[in-house]
């Protein structure tokens, strides 16, 4: 302090108000307010919504019950209520069993050339969902599906062996279509965990299933309930396998009824989003269940200040069991699919394999499309819509993901279940909450790209939440105290401790979010307008035209575009990931 006169001090000039702000709280701050906007934003007004009848030209929107009296006063709401838990309950116990075994196999032990099936094993999700159920169709339809043609002329009969137009063939091709997503969870986690454990079991005469099961897996649980959560309220809000397969036999559940509702005349909006409040109850106990398992996290904690090197089982000769295991998935999945959309795409009109068949082989379906007036745009916008939402959830989840698990902040689960409340939205009700919310608050983004991003970033928040999460509850505080104890501030230690030991997480959740992203059909579907088409909104016009030819060719180019960026993801991941030894 400066001394003006005896016995008298100016006090010292307080620093400028910028400087005094705390950069940890100014980020912390707009990621909470961020995530409040868009997560409460169509919450709201889904519902409002559901209190109103639809405005039209005549008639203003008037309040009412008769949504809900509607909805919840039928018989025909306890048949979808009990399909849609039947479905998305089957849908997630196959793609959990699946994948988290893959998973395993793929880091924890020393199956052969499991680096290459990491990549090849995340092309299911590269493919559209409407692209991998009308190629199961094609597989598995009783009347033309060529499982079904083959063997019954094998066997001489009219027998139908695989039938994918009922409850067991939609969890059956939802449920391999969602494998992959167990298999990138699981696979953080695992990739992420100290074996040290494992290994000291193995060294005191325990089996490879003793440590999987009593040790690796009761490791992994917080990663495990997440990952049930996940798979669970995707396929409860999931629209193409129920719409295709399920709609032709009258197997309805909640997405289709919505999907119907909505496309009626005079549209039912209250209805839809009183079916969808259904949803969000579901979905709001097992976000619950997940958040207090969060708030315990640290004794699952294996990541700490010692050095660690993940290394593999030897399973010996088992090792070749496994190496078929993924050879038999990847030709489940991939193979077969890939391959009837290939003959489909080479055709004039579809038609069964035969040497007849053979004869009228065509490319005329990829002139087509290459020559398709918007082909080359749609690509564009789906990538920078993809490549921008998944950079920007990924890192604004981290920093929700720190609140959550490792501070005692009041009020952080309601920060993890308003973050998580998009998951209960079906595509088609997000679209067109966002779509009549910024059509009543004009602020210059609808009909532009910009409504759709923010459309993606609110769809995926929650799902760049859970992968974060997983990788966040094992690493351990003593990190940071260590760091702030050197003298760190909250930001170095963040960005030069905690996201580097995320990167596990991080990337796996980019990667999907990436995928995912480009395929998204519910939602765009809604929200496009000319210039700002993506490639979902093609094959979507291509299928209700019913050309399929078309289709089959567009999607042959889409995958192999796909597998490529998978693949170059892949060798971003083997670089800033956890490497193994």
């Amino acid at each position: 302090m400066e001394v003006v006169a005896k016995g008298h001090v100016r006090p010292e000039a307080k620093p400028p108000l910028w400087r005094r702000l705390d950069l940890k709280w100014i980020i912390i701050g707009v990621c909470v307010i961020g995530v409040a906007y868009l997560a409460l934003m169509p919450l709201f007004f889904l519902l409002w919504q559901s209190f109103y009848t639809p405005q039209t030209a005549t008639a203003p929107a008037e309040f009412t019950l008769a949504n809900y009296a509607d909805a919840y006063t039928s018989v025909e709401t306890l048949r979808l209520l009990g399909n849609s838990i039947w479905f998305a309950t089957g849908t997630a116990a196959l793609a959990f069993v699946v994948g988290t075994g893959l998973a395993w196999m793929n880091e924890r032990t020393n199956t052969p050339f499991k680096s290459l099936f990491f990549a090849l094993s995340i092309i299911p999700l590269i493919i559209p969902g409407i692209l991998f159920t009308v190629s199961w169709i094609l597989l598995g339809s009783p009347k033309i599906g060529i499982f079904n043609l083959l063997l019954q002329n094998w066997f001489d009969t009219d027998y139908v062996f695989i039938n994918v137009y009922s409850m067991w063939g939609m969890i059956w091709v939802e449920g391999l279509h969602y494998s992959p997503m167990a298999f990138l969870i699981m696979t953080a986690a695992f990739r992420s965990m100290d074996p040290s454990l494992e290994e000291s079991a193995l060294m005191s005469g325990a089996s490879v299933r003793q440590i999987a099961w009593r040790i690796t897996l009761k490791l992994t649980w917080p990663a495990i309930f997440a990952t049930i959560l996940i798979l669970f309220v995707r396929a409860i809000e999931s629209f193409e396998v129920p719409a295709l397969l399920g709609l032709p036999v009258g197997i309805q559940v909640f997405t289709s009824s919505i999907y119907q509702a909505i496309h009626q005349y005079p549209s039912k909006v209250g209805l839809a989003s009183s079916y969808a409040v259904t949803l969000l109850l579901i979905t709001t106990v097992g976000v619950y269940l997940q958040s207090r398992l969060s708030s315990r996290g640290n004794k699952y904690s294996t990541v700490t200040g010692k050095g660690y090197r993940p290394r593999a089982m030897d399973l010996g000769k088992w090792r070749y069991l496994t190496a078929a295991i993924f050879i038999v998935y990847f030709f489940l999945i991939v193979v077969l699919p890939f391959l009837v959309l290939v003959w489909s795409s080479m055709q004039k009109f579809y038609s069964v394999p035969s040497m007849e068949a053979v004869k009228n082989l065509t490319f005329d379906a990829y002139r087509f499309m290459l020559d398709y007036p918007t082909l080359w745009d749609s690509v564009w916008n789906s990538l920078v819509l993809a490549l921008g939402s998944a950079t920007i959830i990924m890192l604004a989840t981290s920093v929700i993901c720190w609140i959550v698990v490792k501070t005692k902040l009041p009020g952080r689960w309601l920060l993890d279940n308003m973050a998580s409340l998009p998951m209960v939205f079906p595509g088609l009700v997000l679209g067109l909450a966002i779509m009549v919310f910024y059509l009543n608050f004009d602020i210059g983004i609808y009909g532009t790209m910009w409504i759709m991003f923010i459309a993606y970033v609110t769809r995926f928040l929650p799902y760049g939440l859970r992968y974060n999460t997983t990788s966040m509850l094992q690493i351990h505080k003593e990190l940071e105290e260590s760091s702030a104890m050197s003298g760190a501030s909250w930001g170095t230690t963040f960005w030069r401790i905690i996201l580097p030991l995320l990167k596990p997480g991080l990337m796996a959740g980019w990667i999907y979010i990436v995928i995912v992203s480009i395929r998204e059909l519910s939602t765009s579907i809604l929200l496009y307008s000319p210039g700002t088409e993506v490639i979902s909104i093609m094959i979507w016009e291509l299928w209700e035209n019913g050309q399929y030819v078309e289709l089959s060719a567009l999607g042959v180019m889409f995958i192999i575009a796909l597998f490529l960026l998978v693949m170059t993801a892949q060798l971003l991941g083997k670089r800033f990931g956890v490497k193994e030894s």
